[in-house]
């Protein structure tokens, strides 16, 4: 699976040995818990319809998916970090969940299941991929006509650089060192491109702005500062 040419090994590596971390919100991972409801406000306000079939690509330890699950939807999580996986799976079947993980590409997922599932989310991930267009192609083809397609991402900008990787990572440990890498953080016009090469039509944006003073998040709609979210829909 390694051999795949949008596959990074060597993140694989690193999410594998923060496997244990994924559950532990006063911990390394603690950022991800800190955004959890609002990035979860942001996708379940553009739901194409109630108890939608979901596929979280990069699910991690699945702490998106279980948000996803307890909200209603039906849940599929892919990822490539086996470690990560198994935490996912004992933490869901801990809390009673339903949760189909699998250790699997999201190319390898649209090859047998294009067009079945409602809602694809793909938060945190596209940074860590070689190619991040490929999996947006790929989650498009998973989506059926009328879905919606929801990323998030960090843009590549000077201040991006200060704020994310330096303070974030460096300075005030909101995630672990070495998590992002400048040169891998993608702009919104090149996801807008990426989008629109595969079918997707634009809906809505969303920074997520941390106040560290406060130590707390908040949604901004319309901005595209740092950390943010986009959504698409693929037409009928």
């Amino acid at each position: 699976m390694n051999e795949s040419p949008n596959v990074d090994a060597a993140e694989i590596a690193h999410f594998n040995r923060m496997a244990e971390l994924w559950w532990d919100p006063a911990g390394k991972m603690g950022q991800l818990h800190a955004i959890n409801a609002l990035r979860l406000d942001f996708i379940t306000q553009r739901f194409p319809g109630p108890n939608p079939r979901v596929v979280d690509v990069g699910c991690g330890g699945g702490i998106l998916a279980e948000a996803l699950a307890q909200s209603g939807a039906r849940v599929t999580g892919i990822d490539l970090s086996e470690l990560s996986l198994r935490i996912a799976r004992q933490h869901a079947a801990a809390g009673g969940l339903d949760i189909d993980y699998r250790l699997m590409e999201a190319d390898a997922l649209a090859a047998t299941e294009a067009g079945q599932f409602d809602v694809v989310t793909c938060m945190e991930m596209l940074e860590h991929v070689p190619q991040p267009r490929g999996i947006i192609e790929a989650c498009a083809r998973l989506l059926r006509p009328g879905g919606v397609a929801v990323f998030s991402t960090i843009n590549r900008t000077p201040k991006a650089f200060l704020f994310a990787i330096v303070a974030g990572e460096y300075i005030l440990g909101l995630l672990p060192r070495g998590t992002h890498t400048y040169r891998k953080l993608i702009r919104p016009d090149e996801m807008r491109a990426w989008t629109a090469g595969a079918g997707l039509r634009f809906e809505a944006i969303a920074s997520l702005m941390y106040n560290p003073l406060r130590r707390r998040f908040r949604v901004a709609p319309g901005r595209e500062d740092i950390n943010y979210m986009a959504c698409f829909h693929k037409p009928e």
